[in-house]
């Protein structure tokens, strides 16, 4: 039992010390040896750790192995440092020279080490004393030697690697096995060609990307096998002699193993491995019973974790601008929300997850209505708007009459299709989840213009296959929000526009949400609205001015009780009343900053 001299100093709590780590879940990416800076208060973090990547084998050998691949939680910190070690591909070796494992990738913490092994060389079928390699993941075997590298070298739990494959000897051909993968072994040499690598892995919640392929093993010298594919994940590919296809070295950063060579020329070493990648998280966490002693000295280190801050977001960029010359409308600024239904159909986002500080807005300007300078000039895509790592793909231009093949231009939602093209207009893409196509025209003898892509639709297609009886097709329309407590419709397409007189129609909508109407003949034509992200309408008779797009807007929404500031004062902060439960709402129609 302690006493009580020792129990008082404690404020009266027995028990361990425990550890405080004040790291906001930061997540940083690490591809060079390095001595890490963290934020002042991280004291333990989470780690993913590939290793270097195996170099592939010659003399139809065996695919390297990937490295090894592991996802290590809580490692504690005595400091705000960490070293670094990235581990380097290993280097393709020559004829009859050894395989080449991967290096280590590793952090070090209170503890020591935590280290993913480096990928094992792929077998070289002339070095007799080392047909092939274990490691992270093991080596393929070469085409003479039965075997092949064992991976999970030195084990962990859960692995951290697999196996290669085997190589293939014999009637009716030679092949080198596939290196094993973090995600799956490698496949054996067979017939028709070399062994595929092992499957990568994207298992770790740190980071979505596939790390750790398998090389592919070579092909046959003598029937012209195909060699193995390199495994996802960063694996090189397996070489073929006739017709040539060369093998290729692992990617840099993905730990991916080196591909098998064919042939044993001296001045033609085999594949070097990819290197490793350390991804860093740095933990909010105080877990355990605290003293009013130990909480105050905490805080005062800077080491007592912050509580985040749910905050919901609307962000909308810059509608693209109309082009001239009976031309298509401006697609509306990419629209992404966690406040109900993003752009181009997708679903909401999540929601950001904030700590106290300064955070930056920019507001993405509508695309430049185009005037003068000749009756077909390219016109103007609207700018980004980005929030913390939220980015917002400025609306693409609408495409003028015979210009850039009619082809309108993508964006958060795409540009019009233009008419008078040597073919169709086609409108330009969307980006996904944020907005649609642009519209296209009907034949290369329309003067209209297609309409320009919405967040929740495609732009209407002009009608007409003349002159006299054409029509721009009207913008997609935009998404209605209540992040406000009202309902609001932005992200609205910008209208085709029209040659005029002898149409029967009139001018072509803009889309719900902001978007500008096409012109018609000399009338009509109108630009995005102000802080909707709408598309600019196109013009309509020679030379006329296009509708320029209309500015983007940043909306944040977060419970009533957070202080918050914007800057400067033509941005707002407002308390949303009853049902809405006292939320408070920051309209950002300016760029500038978010402080809470």
């Amino acid at each position: 039992m302690a006493s009580p001299s020792n129990s008082s100093q404690n404020g009266g709590i027995l028990g361990v010390s425990n550890k405080t780590s004040f790291g906001k879940c930061t997540v940083t990416t690490k591809t060079s040896t390095t001595t890490f800076t963290l934020q002042p208060g991280t004291r333990q973090i989470q780690t993913l750790l590939v290793g270097g990547g195996g170099s592939g084998g010659t003399v139809i050998g065996g695919g390297g192995g990937g490295g090894g691949y592991r996802c290590v939680t809580d490692i504690q910190l005595s400091t705000n440092s960490v070293a670094i070690v990235v581990g380097a591909g290993g280097t393709g070796s020559g004829y009859n020279a050894a395989p080449d494992n991967g290096d280590d990738t590793s952090v070090t913490g209170i503890c020591g080490a935590v280290t993913s092994a480096g990928g094992g060389g792929g077998a070289t079928a002339s070095f007799a004393s080392s047909a092939y390699a274990d490691g992270g993941s093991g080596g393929g075997g070469s085409y003479n030697w039965a075997g092949n590298g064992v991976g999970n070298t030195p084990p962990t739990s859960p692995p951290q690697g697999n196996p290669g494959g085997q190589g293939m000897n014999g009637t009716p051909g030679y092949a080198g096995g596939g290196g094993g993968g973090a995600g799956g072994a490698g496949a054996s040499g067979t017939l028709p060609k070399g062994g595929d690598g092992g499957a990568g892995s994207s298992a770790s919640p740190l980071s979505g990307t596939t790390y750790a392929g398998g090389g592919g093993g070579s092909g046959s010298i003598n029937n012209n096998q195909v060699g193995g594919c390199g495994g996802t994940g960063g694996g090189g590919k397996g070489q073929r002699n006739s017709p040539g296809v060369a093998a290729t070295n692992g990617s840099a950063n993905t730990g991916g193993g080196g591909g098998g060579r064919t042939n044993n020329v001296p001045d033609a070493p085999g594949t070097n491995g990819g290197s490793g990648i350390a991804v860093i998280k740095e933990l909010n966490k105080a877990s355990g019973m605290w003293s009013m002693q130990s909480q105050f000295s905490a805080k005062s280190q800077g080491t007592w974790p912050e509580v985040s801050i749910a905050m919901g977001f609307l962000v909308v960029a810059g509608g693209g601008a109309g082009a001239q010359t009976h031309a298509a409308g401006g697609g509306a600024g990419g629209y992404r929300t966690s406040f109900g239904t993003s752009g181009g159909g997708g679903s909401a986002e999540t929601a950001l997850s904030l700590y106290g500080g300064t955070y930056p807005v920019t507001i993405g300007a509508g695309g430049a209505a185009r005037s003068g300078g000749g009756p077909y000039p390219i016109s103007n895509n609207g700018s980004d708007s980005i929030f913390s790592d939220i980015t917002s793909i400025g609306g693409g231009m609408g495409a003028s009459w015979n210009t850039n093949s009619g082809v309108g231009a993508v964006g958060g939602s795409g540009g019009g299709g233009g008419s008078g093209a040597p073919s169709a207009g086609v409108g330009g893409a969307g980006t996904a989840n944020q907005g649609y196509a642009g519209g296209a025209t009907q034949t290369n003898n329309t003067h209209g213009g297609g309409g320009g892509g919405g967040a929740s639709a495609v732009g209407a297609a002009s009608t007409g296959t003349a002159y006299n009886n054409s029509q721009g097709g009207a913008g997609g329309a935009g998404v209605a929000s209540t992040i406000t407590g009202s309902t609001v419709t932005r992200g609205g397409g910008g209208g085709g526009g029209t040659w005029g007189p002898a149409s029967p129609g009139g001018p072509a909508s803009g889309g719900s949400g902001g978007g500008g109407a096409g012109e018609f003949g000399t009338c009509g034509v109108t630009s995005g609205t102000a802080n909707t992200g709408g598309g600019g309408g196109g013009g309509g008779l020679d030379g006329r001015t296009s509708g320029a797009g209309g500015s983007g807007v940043v909306i944040t929404r977060f419970p009533g009780s957070t202080t918050v500031s914007v800057a400067p004062g033509t941005n707002s902060v407002a308390t949303l009343p009853a049902p809405e439960g006292g939320c408070k709402v920051a309209t950002f129609t300016v760029s500038g900053t978010l402080t809470v």
